[in-house]
C-alpha cells in the first residue's frame, strides 16, 4: 500500500473511500449537517459543520443526503468538501449512490422500508430485497425471478462491492489547490525509490507489469491538521481580499491570520497557491524530473511526467478549475494572449524555486479545454567542465569543441526531443572569446543570457514570434540580428524560413563569425535531410555548416542519460558533400546498442569482467564520444580551417590538446560554475587558445 493511502487510511480513523480528517475531537452522531447542492451534473455536499465529515464509506446520514438530494436531480460527480480538503468521486461510487436516488425517486413511496434502505445503505438492497418473509419478492415480483432482483440498476450495482471500502477511492486535494490525488495503488505495482522533496511533499516511483510506472505524489500540504489548514485557508482569503500583498505576501498573510511569525512549511504551501503554479511547484522539485504533460479533458486524464527521461503516469490530477487558472497565470506571466481568439501559446514560467520551464499550451477549439506541456529551461549553471564533470561530454571532445566556437565555427547542434541540445548550446556560448559580441534569436527563452551577461559577455537577445503577435518573425529578427554588430549568431532552433537566409549570409559571408544553433536530427544525414529537403536550404549553401554536433537520450547502466554521440565534420568537394566523423561512440557502446558483445566472457562486457580468459580491447567501453583518430592523422579539414594565417594544423592540434588538459583539470577540480569557468576563458592570451584555454 502507498505512503498516501496509508496517510489517508491513518487520518480518517480507518476509512478509505473518503480521504482526509481528522475529525478534530467532534462527537458522531446519527445526522448530517453537510449542504447539498447540484450544478452542472456535480453534487456538491459542503461537510465542514457536518459531524460526519460528508465521508460515504462510513456516515449513513451523509449517505442519505446525498441520496435525496440525487431522487431530486441527477448527476455524474460527487464532490465533498470539509475543513479545506475537496474529495471528489466519480465513476461507481457516483453510480451507485445515483441509482440510489434513482430508486428512492421511483419506489420511496411504496416502501418506506426499502427506501430507507436505499437511503442510508445502498450496497444491502438486494439482499434485502431476497430476504424470505419481509414480503418484499411479492411485493415487487415473485421470488428470486423478480425483474426487480435481477434488473434494477441499484441491485445491479450493488452486487458488484462487497464492502464500501472496495468501491474506488475519491482524489483527494486542497480547496485552494485546483488538484486532485488518486491515493488508489495498482495491484501489480513494487516500490522501485522513494525522496522527499525541498518544497516538503513527499515522491515515490512504482514499477509495474502490467503498465507504466506510477509516478505518485503524496504533498505536505495533505498531512496538516486541522487547524494548520485552517491558518492556511484564512491566509489564503487574506491574499485574495487584498488584505496584504507583495513579495512576502504568504508570510504576512499567516502573521495576520495567527499574530505570530510564519510557520515556514504553512508559508511556502501558501505561496505555491498563490504566488506560485500550485502542484507544479512540487513536480518541478523533484530534480530527477524534466517534463509534465497536462492532458485534456484534465477532469479524466492524470498528469504525465518525464522522470530520468521515462515516461510515467502521476497520481494527479487537475480540476477544471485548475486548468484555466494555469492558463490565466501563464497569461499574465508571459503578455501573451491565450484564448479562442489565438488558442495556442508558447511561453515561458517562473516557478516560485527560481526554476524556469517552458510551457506551450492549446485550448478550445483546438482541443477538448486546456492542455499543456511544461519542460524545464537549460540550467545556467551547466558549463562545458560541468558536462565533462557528469559524463556527458569527454574531456577530449569538449576540448575539441572549445577551439572550434572560438575560432568562430558554424555548427548545428541535433538530436532528438530531451537529448539536451540547448543544454549544450548553452555551454558553448561561454566558450566563445569574452569580446565577442553575440546575437542570440529565440521564440521561447531558454539559453543563459542573464547568466552570460552577468560574467561580463556582450550578449543582446531577440525575441521572435509568429505572425500576428508583438514579437517579429524569425526571418526579420535574423535579418536584423545581421544588422546589429559584427559578431557570433545563435539561433535557438531552426526550424523555418530564416534557415533560408541564415544559410544565405553564411555562404556569402556575411557574418565570418561563429554561428550556432540546434536542429531536430539524430545525425550528420538526419540534419542534411531537415535542412535541404524539409527547409528548402540549397545543398551548396548547406556546405557552409562545418560542423553537426549530435547528442542522445539513452539508458546507460539502466539509468537515463544524455550524452555526445557523435561530432561530424562536412566535407565538400564540389557541389558533392559527405560527412567524416570526428569523435563517435566506441566500438563496445555501439555493440552494446545493438545488443551483441555484452554476454558473459565476451571482450566487451561488464559483468563477470573479470575472466583471466578474456582478451580486453585497448579502447574500453566509453558512454560518450571519444576521438576516430582522424584529427590525429591530419584528416580533417576542419582542423585546418580553424588554423590562422601564421599558425599550421599542428598548431591547432596542440590547441586542442591543451584545451582539452584545462577543461579536464576544471571538471576534476569542481570548478564548473559560470564565473569560475568565465574566469578561465579569460586567462586565453589569442584567438587559437595555444596557452591552453
Amino acid at each position: 500500500m502507498s505512503a498516501i493511502r496509508a496517510a489517508v487510511d491513518g487520518l480518517t480513523a480507518g476509512t478509505v473511500l473518503d480521504g482526509i480528517g481528522p475529525l478534530g475531537g467532534r462527537e458522531r452522531r446519527d445526522a448530517c449537517s453537510c449542504r447539498a447542492s447540484i450544478a452542472d451534473g456535480t453534487l456538491v455536499l459542503e461537510a465542514s459543520d457536518c459531524p460526519g465529515d460528508g465521508r460515504l464509506s462510513a456516515e449513513p446520514a451523509c449517505r442519505r443526503t446525498a441520496v435525496d438530494a440525487l431522487a431530486k436531480r441527477d448527476a455524474d460527480r460527487i464532490v465533498v468538501r470539509s475543513n479545506g480538503i475537496e474529495r471528489h468521486h466519480y465513476g461507481q461510487s457516483v453510480d451507485l449512490f445515483a441509482a440510489a436516488g434513482r430508486f428512492v425517486d421511483r419506489f420511496g413511496n411504496t416502501n418506506d422500508e426499502l427506501a430507507a434502505t436505499a437511503r442510508a445503505d445502498p450496497l444491502s438492497i438486494g439482499a434485502q430485497l431476497r430476504q424470505p418473509g419481509t414480503g418484499h419478492a411479492s411485493e415487487f415480483g415473485s421470488g428470486d425471478g423478480s425483474p426487480l432482483v435481477h434488473e434494477t440498476e441499484l441491485v445491479a450495482l450493488a452486487n458488484e462491492f462487497d464492502a464500501y471500502e472496495s468501491i474506488p477511492s475519491p482524489t483527494v486535494g486542497l480547496t485552494i489547490g485546483h488538484y486532485r490525488i488518486d491515493p488508489t495503488m495498482p495491484d501489480d505495482a513494487r516500490l522501485r525509490d522513494g525522496r522527499s522533496l525541498e518544497t516538503g511533499s513527499d515522491v515515490r516511483l512504482y514499477d509495474r507489469r502490467r503498465g507504466v510506472t506510477r509516478y505518485t505524489l503524496d504533498p505536505a500540504e495533505l498531512r496538516l491538521t486541522e487547524d494548520e489548514r485552517s491558518q492556511l485557508l484564512e491566509g489564503y482569503e487574506a491574499i485574495a481580499e487584498g488584505v496584504v500583498d507583495g513579495d512576502r505576501a504568504a508570510a504576512r498573510a499567516l502573521e495576520h491570520v495567527t499574530g505570530e511569525p510564519a510557520d515556514p512549511l504553512l508559508r511556502e504551501i501558501l505561496a505555491k497557491h498563490t504566488a506560485g503554479y500550485g502542484v507544479l511547484e512540487d513536480l518541478f522539485a523533484d530534480p530527477r524530473l524534466t517534463d509534465v504533460y497536462v492532458t485534456s479533458p484534465v477532469s479524466r486524464n492524470p498528469l504525465q511526467a518525464v522522470v530520468d527521461g521515462e515516461s510515467m503516469r502521476t497520481n494527479v490530477y487537475l480540476t477544471i478549475e485548475g486548468a484555466r487558472a494555469l492558463a490565466s497565470r501563464i497569461r499574465r506571466t508571459s503578455g501573451r494572449a491565450f484564448s479562442r481568439a489565438k488558442p495556442t501559446v508558447d511561453a515561458t514560467a517562473p516557478l516560485e524555486s527560481g526554476t524556469t520551464v517552458r510551457v506551450a499550451g492549446v485550448t478550445d477549439p483546438v482541443s477538448d479545454g486546456d492542455a499543456f506541456a511544461f519542460r524545464e529551461q537549460t540550467d545556467d549553471r551547466f558549463t562545458l567542465p560541468a558536462l565533462v564533470a557528469n559524463g556527458t561530454v569527454s574531456a577530449k571532445a569538449a576540448g575539441f569543441l572549445s577551439v572550434a566556437v572560438e575560432r568562430n565555427a558554424a555548427a548545428l547542434i541535433a538530436g532528438t526531443r530531451s537529448a539536451g541540445k540547448t543544454t549544450l548550446l548553452g555551454t558553448l556560448l561561454y566558450e566563445l572569446s569574452p569580446e565577442t559580441r553575440t546575437v542570440v534569436l529565440e521564440d521561447t527563452p531558454e539559453l543563459p543570457v542573464e547568466a552570460l551577461q552577468s560574467v561580463g559577455r556582450n550578449v543582446q537577445p531577440l525575441r521572435t514570434g509568429g505572425e500576428g503577435g508583438p514579437e517579429i518573425t524569425p526571418e526579420k529578427a535574423l535579418r536584423t540580428a545581421l544588422r546589429l554588430g559584427d559578431g557570433a549568431l545563435v539561433v535557438g532552433e531552426i526550424r523555418g524560413e530564416e534557415a533560408q537566409v541564415l544559410y544565405e549570409a553564411m555562404r556569402v559571408g556575411a557574418n565570418a563569425n561563429a554561428v550556432l544553433g540546434t536542429v531536430h536530427g539524430d545525425g550528420a544525414d538526419d540534419v542534411f535531410e531537415r535542412v535541404v529537403t524539409d527547409l528548402g536550404v540549397a545543398p551548396s549553401s548547406f556546405a557552409a555548416t562545418d560542423l553537426v554536433v549530435t547528442l542522445q537520450s539513452t539508458r546507460v547502466d539502466g539509468e537515463r542519460t544524455r550524452r555526445l554521440s557523435q561530432i561530424e565534420e562536412v566535407v565538400g568537394d564540389g557541389d558533392e558533400h559527405w560527412f567524416e566523423p570526428l569523435y563517435e561512440l566506441g566500438e563496445c557502446e555501439r555493440e552494446r546498442e545493438r545488443g551483441v558483445g555484452t554476454d558473459r566472457g565476451s571482450a566487451c562486457a561488464t559483468d563477470g569482467g573479470n575472466d583471466p580468459t578474456v582478451q580486453r580491447p585497448e579502447r574500453q567501453p566509453s558512454v560518450t564520444a571519444v576521438p576516430t583518430g582522424r584529427i590525429d592523422r591530419g584528416e580533417s579539414r576542419v582542423v585546418e580551417r580553424l588554423a590562422a594565417p601564421d599558425e599550421s594544423y599542428a598548431d591547432v592540434r596542440r590547441a586542442i590538446e591543451q584545451r582539452t588538459e584545462r577543461l579536464a583539470a576544471l571538471a576534476a577540480d569542481g570548478r564548473t560554475r559560470p564565473r569560475e569557468v568565465a574566469a578561465a576563458c579569460a586567462g586565453r592570451h589569442d584567438r587559437g587558445g595555444t596557452t591552453g584555454g
